[in-house]
């Protein structure tokens, strides 16, 4: 046995486990397009994942716990779905107004222009559909391999690659011809 693995379960799942919770919390929100609604779903994944951590085998633990955040988030989609569609997304941090100390210098014109194009992109993120919101979300902002993505998606390593070819062809649609 390995020392990690002689660890009471409640110090092994808080090693193992904590590390992802940005990871779950990023993916609950663009999944639920609501932060409360997020923090709700990733407290009940890790109330799940640490019931039944006992079925977890050792490895990568993201992609285990982010299969149990998904999991948890297309539940609660599927009795709230029309509270769901209604939501609007809203993330101060991605939203808020920028740090005029950043790599831009201070420039208030470049410091604009720059979150008026990420205000666009997040916004393109956004409308797509959810199946591949979800895939550019794991893939282009939590840099995870189409393998893991595979893994918490339950879906083909190819099935991964066409739904993210797919998905950057709508967000380059959606940004080359704004409505």
């Amino acid at each position: 046995m390995t020392p990690e693995r002689d660890k009471p379960d409640s110090t092994r799942f808080e090693a193992l486990m904590l590390p992802h919770l940005d990871a779950a919390y990023s993916l609950a929100r663009w999944l639920v397009r609501d932060s409360h609604h997020a923090q709700d779903r990733v407290q009940e994944a890790y109330l799940r994942a640490f019931r039944y951590f006992h079925r977890f085998r050792g490895g990568d633990a993201r992609p285990w716990l982010l299969r149990i955040v998904r999991n948890t988030c297309y539940s609660w989609l599927k009795t709230h779905s029309q509270q769901a569609e209604m939501l609007e997304f809203h993330d101060e941090e991605l939203h808020g107004a920028s740090d005029p100390d950043d790599a831009f210098g201070g420039n208030p014109e470049t410091l604009l222009l720059r979150q008026a194009q990420r205000e666009e992109v997040l916004s393109a993120v956004e409308a797509l559909p959810l199946h591949f919101r979800e895939v550019i979300v794991l893939r282009e902002m939590d840099e995870m391999t189409y393998e893991c993505i595979a893994e918490v998606m339950d879906i083909p390593v190819g099935t991964v690659m066409s739904r993210l070819s797919r998905a950057r062809a709508l967000l380059r649609q959606a940004l080359s011809h704004p409505e």
